[in-house]
C-alpha cells in the first residue's frame, strides 16, 4: 500500500524524524494563505503516488496535449507566486517516468518552508531478499533516481545489513554517516536519525521507507525534504490506522474491486486475460502467453477456496477492462473445484453479454463435472488439455 508524501511525513514526526514545517493543500486559495503564513521561500509539491514529479510535466486535464508547466515540484518566492503554480498543478495531470504517459491527477498540494540546503543525500530502508534483511542505502547523490545510480556509479551507494536478532546498532550509523563525508557532530544526529527511520520501518511493517533528498542544512541539521512510504499489504489487519492513508483515487479501479472479494488482481498491459488459481500456476500462465507471442492483461489469482461469486465477480473484473480481446482460463483443481469454476465462468460471460473469445482449460476435482457445464451452456468455449494448447488456442483466437 503506497501513501503520499505528506502522510509519509506525519509518520516520521510521530517517530522522530525531522522534517520541514508543511501545510496540506486542496485549492490555490489555501496554498496562498500557506504561503503567506510561513513567508519567504516556499515549495510547492504536487502529491500523486509516483516518484520523480520535479522531473514530471503537467498537462491540462481538458487537453492532453497541452504543456500546462515543466516540473510538479516549484520553489516560489512570493505567496502570489504559490497560488499561481498552485493553479496550474491542481485538477491537471502530472506524468513522470513512474507514472507512465496516463498520469496522474493532482488533487493535494503539500506546501512546505524552504530551508537553507548545504548538501543533498539519499537514504532509504528495505528487505534485501538476498541477504534476507533489512538493509539501509545511504549516498552522496541525493536528488537522483537510485536505480540510476546503481547502474552508473555503484560504489556510491552505501549499505549495512541489519540483524534481525539485536536489530539497528549505533556502529552501523556511524559507519554509514562517516561514509557519507559527515563531521563527528553530524554522525552522532544521523544515527539517531536512522534509529528513528528504522523504527519506523518496523513497527509500520513497511516495504520500503525513502528519503530522496535527505538533506543537511546550513547549521548542521538533518532534514527529510521528501518521504516514500509503502506497507506490506498482507500486515495492514495490524494496523487499522494505517489505512485510513489509503487514497483510492491513485489505484486502479479494477484493483480496488478486485480487493472486495479478497481476489489478487493485477493490471497489466497486454491484451489476454487471464483468471488462475493460485499464484504460481498464474505466473506460469503469463510466461507461457508471452512465449506463445502475446501480452497478459493482467495477474488474477482467485484462490484455493473460491466460490461462484468470487469467480464471477473475477470474471466481470477482466471484462471490465476495455484493452483485453480475449480471455484465458486456467485451472488446477485441488481444494478449488473445477465444476465451481465452471459454473462462475458461464453466469459471468452470461451477464456480460461475452462476445470475446474464450480458452478454458481445466484439470483436476471434478474436471468432467465441470467439462459437462461448459459444453451445455450454449457459450462458444475453447477447450483445452494442455497450458501449451490453451495458450496457442486463444492467441490464434485474437488474431
Amino acid at each position: 500500500m503506497k501513501i503520499h508524501e505528506y502522510q509519509g511525513k506525519e509518520l516520521f514526526r510521530k517517530f522522530g524524524v525531522p522534517v520541514p514545517e508543511g501545510i496540506v493543500c486542496k485549492s490555490a486559495e489555501e496554498v496562498q494563505a500557506a504561503a503567506s503564513k510561513f513567508g519567504g521561500v516556499v515549495v510547492v509539491k504536487s502529491q500523486i503516488h509516483a516518484g520523480g514529479r520535479g522531473k514530471g510535466k503537467v498537462y491540462s486535464k481538458a487537453n492532453r496535449d497541452e504543456l500546462v508547466l515543466d516540473g510538479g515540484v516549484k520553489v516560489v518566492k512570493s505567496p502570489e507566486e504559490a497560488k499561481e503554480v498552485a493553479q496550474k498543478i491542481l485538477g491537471n495531470i502530472l506524468v513522470t517516468h513512474q507514472t507512465g504517459a496516463e498520469g496522474r491527477e493532482v488533487k493535494t498540494i503539500l506546501l512546505e518552508q524552504g530551508c537553507d540546503i548545504k548538501q543533498e543525500l539519499y537514504l532509504g530502508l528495505v528487505l534485501d531478499r538476498a541477504t534476507s534483511r533489512v538493509t539501509i542505502m545511504a549516498s552522496t547523490e541525493g536528488g537522483m533516481d537510485i536505480e540510476e545510480v546503481a547502474a552508473n556509479q555503484p560504489e556510491k551507494i552505501l549499505k549495512v545489513a541489519i540483524d534481525p536478532a539485536v536489530g539497528f546498532q549505533s556502529y552501523q550509523g556511524r559507519e554509514l554517516g562517516f561514509g557519507l563525508g559527515f563531521s563527528k557532530e553530524v554522525v552522532s544526529e544521523f544515527v539517531r536519525f536512522c534509529n528513528s527511520l528504522y523504527t519506523v520501518y518496523m513497527l509500520t511493517d513497511a516495504s520500503i521507507v525513502e528519503i530522496n533528498p535527505l538533506v543537511l542544512t546550513g547549521n548542521g541539521k538533518l532534514l527529510a525534504l521528501d518521504a516514500k512510504v509503502n506497507f506490506d499489504e498482507n500486515a495492514m489487519f495490524r494496523h487499522k490506522d494505517l489505512l485510513e492513508f489509503r487514497d483510492l483515487d491513485e489505484e486502479d479501479p479494477q484493483e480496488i474491486e478486485a480487493s472486495k472479494y479478497d481476489l489478487s488482481y493485477v493490471k497489466l498491459d497486454g491484451n489476454i486475460g487471464c483468471m488462475v488459481n493460485g499464484a504460481g500456476l498464474a505466473m506460469a500462465t503469463m510466461d507461457i502467453i508471452k512465449l506463445s507471442g502475446k501480452e497478459p492483461a493482467n495477474f488474477l489469482d482467485v484462490g484455493g477456496g473460491a466460490n461462484k461469486e468470487k469467480v464471477t465477480a473475477a470474471f466481470k473484473i477482466i471484462l471490465n477492462d476495455p484493452n483485453v480481446k480475449g480471455i484465458l482460463v486456467n485451472i488446477f483443481g485441488g481444494i478449488m473445484r473445477c465444476d465451481v469454476i465452471a459454473e462462475g465462468v458461464v453466469a459471468a460471460a452470461k451477464e456480460m453479454g461475452l462476445d470475446l473469445p474464450l480458452v478454458v482449460r481445466l484439470q483436476g476435482t471434478n474436471v468432467n463435472e465441470g467439462k459437462k457445464i461448459l459444453e451445455e451452456s450454449g457459450l462458444k468455449i475453447i477447450p483445452a488439455d494442455t497450458m501449451q494448447d490453451a495458450a496457442d488456442a486463444i492467441v490464434k483466437a485474437i488474431g
